[in-house]
């Protein structure tokens, strides 16, 4: 697989959602979907429980950490350890617009100091051999996103990035919480197609570039595909998680591994009952699952029951078994009726 087909397809990093019960459930569904983890600071990689922040099961490969931070001598000590414990991509937030993160003086405020993002990414990229990897906006608060998004992405490639995710809408850091930032903005994916143009024109065919914000379907996400190299999905994956099954096919030119939400639940059983024996709860695991079997007879039974039964202390694969079952028993009857219709 090419660097540019490598970063086809991708899940967007996501704070309390992608955390290694996530990853792992969406590495069921995708065997070649890029999966990231929960943004994570440099500080806390350094000082922190680096089994709780930094944990994660083999089965999860592709995968990159996200990084959080603006002072290179940190971020450069964070990829290292990160390299170490086994990820394969380190990505630099440069998007994040929530106050914590621009009191901390990075995510998406960093937009505004190209030079300084610059200088994290050179850190970064002296210490590991893996890909440093930036994802930002396309400008913040009254930025022009031409020459905004231009500096940025020139910045960081002189530094040594090696592909750049663009979420497609300005993020506005007064006046919109971080969930109006996800909406409220109007998306402009024009604006990154140009970009992608700029840098072939440059003779830079070799830097990926992903577009992220508001893609809902892989019909999306494919007619994305003729004016840039990936594509990143976050809650339309997190939501309706069956849209992985399809990746592997449709995005890639690979074997799907599993024909429905039934059979990857199956297949996924073996992890699930390896947390419990370790102690775990079954909750920490199918809150991830709550968004299967959209729209099908029997999915609002499957995620009542995931939700009451399935937080109980003792509650184990039996609960997931008889949620599923919730939903093959309505389809049954359902198939019933109709064929009585006919």
């Amino acid at each position: 697989m090419s660097k540019n087909q490598s970063f086809r397809f991708s899940v967007a990093p996501m704070m309390d959602w992608t955390d290694r019960h996530c990853r792992a459930f969406h590495r069921t569904l995708s065997s070649h979907a890029r999966l990231y983890t929960e943004m994570v600071t440099a500080n806390a990689v350094i000082f922190g429980d680096r089994e709780r922040l930094l944990g994660f099961s083999d089965v999860e490969h592709p995968l990159a950490v996200q990084l959080g931070g603006s002072e290179p001598e940190a971020l450069a000590k964070a990829a290292r350890i990160c390299a170490d414990w086994g990820y394969d991509e380190i990505n630099l937030n440069v998007g994040c617009p929530s106050d914590r993160v621009q009191g901390g003086n990075f995510g998406a405020c960093l937009m505004r100091d190209p030079a300084l993002v610059a200088r994290c990414v050179a850190a970064m990229k002296a210490e590991v051999a893996i890909p440093v990897t930036v994802k930002c906006r396309i400008g913040v608060d009254e930025q022009d996103p031409e020459p905004a998004l231009d500096a940025l992405v020139d910045a960081v490639l002189a530094a040594g990035a090696d592909e750049l995710i663009v979420h497609a809408r300005k993020a506005w850091l007064q006046g919109l919480s971080p969930k109006e930032n996800r909406d409220v903005p109007p998306l402009d994916y024009d604006r990154v197609h140009r970009l992608k143009r700029r840098l072939l024109k440059q003779h830079l065919p070799d830097v990926p570039v992903s577009i992220n914000g508001g893609i809902l379907t892989l019909d999306a996400a494919q007619a994305q595909l003729a004016h840039v190299d990936g594509v990143m999905l976050g809650r339309a994956a997190y939501q309706s998680p069956e849209i992985l099954l399809t990746v592997d096919s449709r995005m890639f030119g690979a074997s799907d591994g599993h024909a429905d939400g039934f059979a990857a639940v199956e297949a996924f059983e073996p992890y699930i009952a390896a947390h419990l024996a370790a102690g775990g709860r079954l909750h920490d695991i199918t809150r991830h699952m709550l968004g299967l079997f959209p729209s099908r007879p029997g999915a609002r039974a499957f995620r009542r029951m995931l939700a009451t039964e399935g937080v109980k202390p003792e509650a184990g694969l039996a609960v997931l078994r008889a949620a599923v079952n919730e939903v093959r028993g309505a389809q049954a009857r359902a198939s019933e009726r109709r064929a009585l219709v006919a």
